[in-house]
């Protein structure tokens, strides 16, 4: 009796060492209900509690140019609208881009690492940003290279998305990605919200370097607080991931394997649905200040006060897409989100400006809000289609072939899952270039009409691929 004890003993000594905080776990079963409720559902939270601020702070980087560039002038730079727009955009084309490397290169090297690794990496360029602010003197060529090497704070969000993806059951997925997804997207809220905030006295002391005179409002500001506020906080988020997260061998894969996605027609459907729903969100989170600024700025309203709101609302709409697809469904709330953004542009195409006409700012402004709050609803729903598409196709294939084919089709499906919701998150970032850009190459009502009509486009593949009756991949 004794030996049968120290062996059992033992046994629950080695599980817990197996899953502590630091850990590389072998024996992953989340649909296992048993393993879950005693050992999974702790692991998981952890992980997840220490992702979202992680990835809330590669938002910060990303997005920190979107506010940044409004005061630029004000304190003695002198660019066009158009450049400031370019600005705004660059952080976009190396956030995309480096989230398609991210996708494949963290389940390589392992996602602890990873994401200590891609969040300390961060401090470069926010360092360079609080320096070369402090000179009005910095040629645009810098600064607009500084804002690509800022984009890739917003490459973050492919690895740990899929990361977050691997801990949950099939049931819990689209909550934990709504949560890990939307409260990391609040980082675009918080850096609008905070930035203008900090650069108002100089609450980081002497270190940070002296104030620039705003001639707009004929007083102090310290524009490089906006960037250095952000160095210590991402010193200690990646320790935190280095010492409290785990890695999965089950989320292991080499891109040989990962690959695969690239040959699944879900694959580059769901991408189209993402890049309408994220792209939309991302990327009028990036052009709104300036929007405000030059429409209507000049009838009282400032940009610094307002556009934060809306990423805010788009942010914690993700969770609550996520929960209600889990219940009706990730196809029907899509949807949803699609009919709901294209309304809203209407609404915001006609409280524009126009011929003289000085528009309704209070009109444009709710007319965004429910944008974000649409594409909000859609970017929860869409990471829950993703695993559910790929899970239920894979286990239909391995059906009536035993246990072991099953598991190992369960496997795939989590390791292709998690790849496309990588892959896609890549392509929607893109929104974050494209939708600025066009707004300085064209006028704003005939971008917002060109998204109405890819909108459509949407709502008709969500349909018939996923929400209609006998459609293909019903989720």
């Amino acid at each position: 009796m004794s030996i049968r004890t120290n062996t059992d003993s033992a046994v629950r000594s080695h599980r817990a060492e197996t899953y502590k905080p630091g850990a590389t776990i072998g024996d992953w079963r989340p649909e296992d209900d048993g393993f879950w409720q005693s050992t999974g559902r702790k692991v998981a939270q952890r992980n997840l509690w220490v992702s979202i601020p992680a990835l809330m702070l590669g938002f910060v980087v990303w997005q920190v140019w979107s506010v940044t560039v409004v005061k630029l002038n004000d304190v003695g730079f002198a660019f066009s609208k158009s450049q400031l727009f370019w600005l705004t955009a660059i952080p976009g084309i190396t956030g995309g881009t480096f989230r398609i490397l991210y996708t494949f290169i963290g389940p390589i090297f392992g996602e602890r690492k990873f994401t200590a690794f891609s969040t300390i990496i961060l401090i470069a360029p926010m360092l360079w940003l609080g320096l070369a602010l402090q000179d009005t003197g910095t040629p645009y060529w810098e600064l607009a290279l500084i804002a690509a090497v800022c984009g890739i704070g917003g490459a973050n969000f492919a690895s740990s998305m899929a990361n977050i993806g691997f801990f949950f059951p099939k049931r819990e997925k689209g909550s934990a990605n709504g949560l890990n997804g939307g409260l990391g997207n609040l980082g675009v809220s918080v850096v609008q919200l905070v930035a203008p905030l900090v650069v108002t006295a100089a609450v980081l002391g002497a270190p940070a370097g002296g104030p620039q005179h705003d001639a707009k409002e004929s007083t102090d500001i310290w524009l490089q607080n906006g960037a250095f506020l952000w160095v210590p906080l991402l010193v200690i988020m990646a320790l935190l991931a280095w010492f409290l997260m785990n890695d999965l061998k089950v989320a292991a894969a080499p891109f040989s394997q990962q690959k695969i996605i690239f040959k699944r027609k879900h694959n580059w459907l769901m991408t189209w649905l993402y890049v309408g729903t994220f792209g939309s969100f991302i990327g009028f989170a990036a052009g709104l200040p300036l929007l405000i600024k030059n429409n209507f700025e000049a009838q009282g309203y400032q940009a610094t006060t307002y556009a934060w709101i809306g990423p805010f609302v788009g942010a914690l709409m993700r969770w609550a897409g996520g929960w209600l697809a889990d219940k009706i469904g990730g196809a029907r709330v899509t949807m949803l989100s699609f009919v709901g953004m294209a309304a809203s542009l209407v609404v915001i195409i006609f409280a524009l400006p126009h011929q003289g006409d000085q528009g309704s700012f209070w009109a444009f402004f709710t007319g965004f809000l429910a944008a974000f709050a649409f594409s909000g609803l859609g970017n929860g729903s869409t990471f829950r289609q993703i695993p559910v598409i790929f899970r239920d196709q894979h286990m239909r294939e391995a059906a009536d072939k035993g246990p072991e084919a099953q598991r190992a089709a369960l496997q795939q499906s989590e390791m292709e899952a998690g790849a496309v919701t990588g892959f896609s998150s890549a392509i929607a970032a893109y929104g974050f270039f494209f939708i600025p850009a066009m707004f300085a190459a064209m006028t704003v009502t005939s971008a917002l009409w060109i998204f109405i009509c890819f909108y459509a486009s949407c709502l008709a593949v969500c349909w018939w691929f996923y929400a209609r009756k006998g459609a293909e991949a019903p989720s």
